[in-house]
């Protein structure tokens, strides 16, 4: 693995603790600013982290500021002001439209020039199906409509061939019709015909990402990336290596560094008197040490996993510190991936350019 360690980092809003906007100092108005997407997403690609991951969710949250915007409408905010790292929205399947899903990824496929991907969420909630007047999915019924959205996304990115454009000014056609598909796709709980209304996105097929479980990997409805996640970081190592045979593996890690002059158990102490973490909500393992111990444990997770995703603790504070103190120790030891200008997600998470379905069957 040495020398193709990914690091994504969760932006979204303040931070992965409930209490991260009270230590961000920031009004909670401007944790919705343009301005606030702009400057995070490129201090993160200044500090050579390899790709922004906006979470995103159908309800309000439930503590702290309410307000979110949607995860691949600030995707594309950030794609044209960068231009090395990768941008990973978080989007629903279960009470998302997927024909939505697949146009909205394909545009920003085409603003970012091949940086996009996308994270499979699928909760399934009743508070969720009530906000958009659906009965809950839960089970194998949600695992089933998962991968049908997977595939019905993967159906529609291919329903154009890479040369279905022709613009061929003599004859007044934009595309050759031949090139373009029907999806035809028919599952348990909707039906897409296509094709798409976007031509087939820059990489072919945006990278998906999904949580263990969620969608299998290696199926044409199944995830490019298995995302893990364990209770402790003890129990991560073992979840990441338990999956290392998959195409490529990402561990879900939220931290807490020393930084600015204190200890990172006094800083978790103060964030959880303001708002403890609650007991009853599942979350990614939670690392709490200095740089040199979470560098130590990220070179013990890259060894066995092809990336971490980080939830930092309070977003500006511990990006500082990744960025001051965790990431040139893992460059030195020859761990990270190199990062360019010019290279696609795919291929960051070392991932071909797939064929169209479609050409071998003209």
């Amino acid at each position: 693995m040495t020398g193709r360690g990914i690091i994504a980092l969760e932006v979204d809003g303040a931070g992965a603790h409930p209490a991260a906007w009270r230590a961000a100092g920031l009004a909670p108005d401007n944790l919705l600013a343009p301005e606030r997407i702009r400057r995070t997403v490129l201090a993160a690609e200044s500090a050579g982290i390899h790709a922004a991951t906006f979470d995103d969710g159908r309800l309000a949250p439930a503590r702290g500021p309410r307000g979110r915007l949607d995860a691949v409408h600030r995707a594309a905010f950030a794609a044209p002001v960068s231009h090395r790292i990768a941008l990973l929205p978080v989007v629903d399947v279960v009470y998302t439209e997927p024909f939505h899903v697949a146009t909205q990824l394909a545009s920003l496929d085409y603003v970012s020039g091949g940086r996009a991907g996308w994270i499979v969420s699928a909760s399934g909630t009743a508070a969720e199906a009530a906000a958009v007047g659906r009965g809950p999915v839960s089970g194998d019924a949600l695992r089933r409509e998962a991968a049908d959205a997977v595939q019905v996304n993967r159906l529609l990115w291919d329903s154009w061939e890479d040369d279905a454009v022709i613009r061929d000014v003599a004859s007044g056609r934009y595309l050759d019709a031949g090139k373009v598909h029907y999806a035809n796709f028919r599952g348990d709980s909707f039906s897409v015909k296509g094709p798409s209304i976007i031509p087939r996105p820059l990489q072919g097929q945006l990278p998906v990402l999904a949580p263990a479980g969620l969608v299998a990997p290696g199926t044409d409805s199944g995830a490019d990336v298995v995302l893990v996640s364990a209770p402790t970081p003890e129990l991560l190592l073992a979840e990441a290596a338990r999956h290392s045979g998959q195409p490529a593996v990402i561990a879900e890690l939220e931290l807490v560094l020393d930084a600015r002059g204190r200890r990172a158990a006094d800083r978790l102490a103060e964030l959880d008197h303001w708002e403890p973490r609650p007991a009853d909500t599942s979350g990614p393992a939670r690392l709490v040490g200095t740089a040199e111990e979470v560098a130590d444990y990220l070179a013990q997770l890259l060894a066995v996993a092809r990336g971490v995703r980080i939830h930092p603790a309070v977003l500006d504070i511990e990006l500082e510190e990744l960025d001051r103190a965790v990431l040139p120790r893992l460059r030195s030891a020859g761990l990270l991936a190199a990062s360019a200008p010019d290279t696609t997600a795919r291929a960051l998470l070392g991932l071909g350019r797939p064929n169209n379905r479609f050409t071998p069957a003209r």
